[in-house]
């Protein structure tokens, strides 16, 4: 039996879609931020939704001891993420995956974070508030979730340029009364 590895390569679990949001990171000085209003610790399970270079999940899990799970549907970014969380030492905390996060399950997490764009933030909002557990917190960087009023909103200028982060609380489910 021959075996043929061609460099670069994808396997069939980590192939090219075409992506909703363009990959744009997040400053390191908002990163620290968005980690800071959402108050996370190390018992907490982050969700970075399209989470691009990993810095978000690898942050939290270097400075706060947080678990954390990273999904994008760019396959170079998920392996990029993978690198830098061997480097930062972090693999045993996080891992990322790609994902749709339209499908994907976050059902588990006590902190999900976002730099995604408008319509992506209204069409994930109805899985937010009916699959996430009350008291979980969501954080946004630059873009809200229509009539939800946040519990906090934050002005940043980084480099002259200013950004909104948004902390929501996941409210407790109606009883049905």
């Amino acid at each position: 039996m021959l075996v043929v590895t061609v460099a670069g390569a994808q396997s069939p679990t980590m192939e090219k879609k075409p992506l909703d949001v363009p990959y744009v990171p997040t400053h390191e000085s908002l990163v620290e931020e968005m980690l800071s209003m959402a108050r996370v610790g190390g018992n907490d399970l982050l969700y970075d939704l399209g989470s691009g270079d990993g810095r978000i999940v690898i942050t939290a899990a270097r400075k706060f001891g947080t678990r954390g799970v990273g999904y994008d549907l760019d396959p170079e970014r998920i392996s990029e993420a993978r690198e830098n969380a061997r480097r930062a030492g972090v693999t045993d905390r996080v891992r990322f995956e790609q994902q749709d996060i339209f499908t994907a399950k976050f059902n588990d997490a006590t902190v999900v974070t976002m730099y995604l764009l408008p319509d992506v933030n209204m069409k994930l909002r109805p899985r937010l508030l009916s699959e996430l557990k009350p008291g979980t917190r969501i954080v946004s960087h630059n873009y809200d979730l229509g009539d939800w009023q946040p519990v906090q909103r934050k002005e940043m200028d980084v480099n002259g340029i200013n950004h909104t982060l948004y902390l929501w609380i996941v409210p407790q489910k109606s009883s049905g009364r």
